[in-house]
C-alpha cells in the first residue's frame, strides 16, 4: 500500500454546506427516520423527560470543564480554528468531561455544544485532537445533535426495562436511529478530514480507538497506519456468507461503524476525488443545497448503496451454500467409497 499524504497548510472553506461532504446513506437514512411512525412522540417524551436541552447543558455545567481562552486553551484553539477554516460564526460551546472510556458527543438542540472526554485528551496528540474536534463540529454544521442525542439516550436506556408492548414498538424505532447514526458518522468523518486536511491524523486517531493505548506509553513504532489500513482492507475482503452475517449481526447494536470500516470509507472517499474537489472550492455553498444536492439524488444514491449491499450479501450467502453443498457431497462420496472397500 503506498503511504499516505502528509499534512499542508490548512485552506479555509467558507460556506460551506454540510451537503458538500454527507454520506448519500446518512441524509437517506435520516429522512426514513424522520418517516419512522412514533419517531417524533419517542423524541419530545425523552427530551421532555430530561427537561430539553436546558437539562441536558446542565449536567455538563454541572460536572465538566467549559473550555475557553484560559481552560484548556490549546483545545479551545484547535476548536476556533476548525470553526474558522468551515466558516461557521457560531462557535459552539466545548466541555471536557473526565471519563475513562474514550468518546466525544455533539448535544443539544438550537444550540448544540460539543463534549470530549478526558481519555481522548491523553490517548491523542495536538494534529488527531483536531481531526477529533472536527469530527464533532461536522456532526453539529449537519443538524445531527437532536438526532445523536436521542440516539445515545436510547442505546443506554434498556428496552428491556420497559414493560413488554412498549419495547416492542420502540424497537423498530430505536434500530432506525442506530442505522442512521452509524451512517451520521461517516459524514463526520469526511468533516474531519475537511477540518484538519491531514489524512494521516484522520486515519490515526481511527486506529487509537481501535487500539487504544496513551501519549505516555506509545512508544515510536508500536503504531503503524501501513500494517492498520492492510487490516483494513482485509476486513473489507472477508466476504465468505458467515462472515457477512457476522459482520451485520456484530454491528446491529452499535452507534459508530467499526474503526477499520471508517477508515477504509474515508479512503474510498479520498480516491473519488471529492475531496479534492472541496480543497479546490468546488462544493455546495450553504443554502443552495437543494438547487446543487437535491435530496431525491441522495435517495437515489442511497438505494443503490442499499440494494448493492444487499446484492452482495445474498450473492456471498449463495456461493457460501453452494460450497457447503459441495462439500457436503465430496464427504459423502468419500464416505461411500470408503463403505463399499
Amino acid at each position: 500500500m503506498t503511504s499516505l499524504p502528509a499534512a499542508r497548510p490548512r485552506v479555509a472553506l467558507p460556506e460551506i454546506s454540510a451537503a458538500a461532504w454527507e454520506h448519500p446513506a446518512d441524509r437517506a437514512a435520516l429522512q426514513a427516520l424522520r418517516s419512522v411512525p412514533g419517531v417524533d412522540e419517542v423524541i419530545r417524551k425523552i427530551l421532555g423527560m430530561l427537561g430539553g436541552e436546558r437539562g441536558i447543558r446542565l449536567l455538563f455545567q454541572g460536572n465538566a470543564v467549559r473550555v475557553g481562552p484560559t481552560q484548556f486553551p490549546l483545545l479551545w484553539a484547535l476548536h476556533v480554528e476548525n470553526c474558522s477554516t468551515f466558516g461557521w460564526e457560531t462557535i459552539p460551546e466545548l466541555y471536557v468531561t473526565q471519563t475513562p472510556i474514550f468518546n466525544a458527543g455533539a448535544y443539544g438542540i438550537d444550540n448544540p455544544f460539543i463534549v470530549i472526554h478526558s481519555s481522548a485528551l491523553e490517548l491523542l496528540d495536538t494534529d488527531e485532537q483536531r481531526v477529533l474536534l472536527a469530527h464533532e463540529l461536522g456532526h453539529v454544521i449537519s443538524g445531527h445533535s437532536l438526532y445523536r442525542t436521542i440516539a445515545a439516550i436510547m442505546v443506554m436506556v434498556s428496552l428491556g426495562a420497559l414493560p413488554m408492548l412498549a419495547s416492542i414498538i420502540l424497537l423498530p424505532v430505536k434500530y432506525a436511529f442506530l442505522e442512521w447514526s452509524r451512517k451520521s458518522e461517516l459524514s463526520a468523518d469526511r468533516a474531519s478530514l475537511l477540518g484538519s486536511q491531514d489524512l494521516q491524523a484522520t486515519m490515526r486517531l481511527f486506529m487509537k480507538m481501535a487500539g487504544g493505548g496513551n501519549t505516555s506509553n506509545i512508544r515510536p513504532g508500536d503504531l503503524n497506519l501501513e500494517p492498520f489500513m492492510q487490516q483494513a482492507n482485509e476486513y473489507a475482503s472477508s466476504n465468505d456468507g458467515l462472515d457477512i452475517v457476522y459482520k451485520i449481526l456484530s454491528t446491529l447494536a452499535l452507534t459508530h461503524p467499526m474503526n477499520v470500516v471508517r477508515a477504509a470509507e474515508v479512503q474510498k472517499w479520498v480516491q473519488s476525488g471529492d475531496y479534492e474537489r472541496i480543497l479546490r472550492g468546488e462544493y455546495v455553498r450553504r443554502g443552495t443545497e437543494q438547487e446543487e444536492r437535491p435530496l431525491r439524488d441522495d435517495m437515489r444514491e442511497a438505494a443503490d448503496h442499499y440494494k448493492q449491499e444487499i446484492k452482495d450479501v445474498g450473492e456471498h450467502l449463495k456461493n457460501a451454500a453452494k460450497r457447503a453443498t459441495e462439500r457436503a457431497k465430496e464427504a459423502f462420496q468419500e464416505a461411500r467409497t470408503k463403505g463399499s472397500a
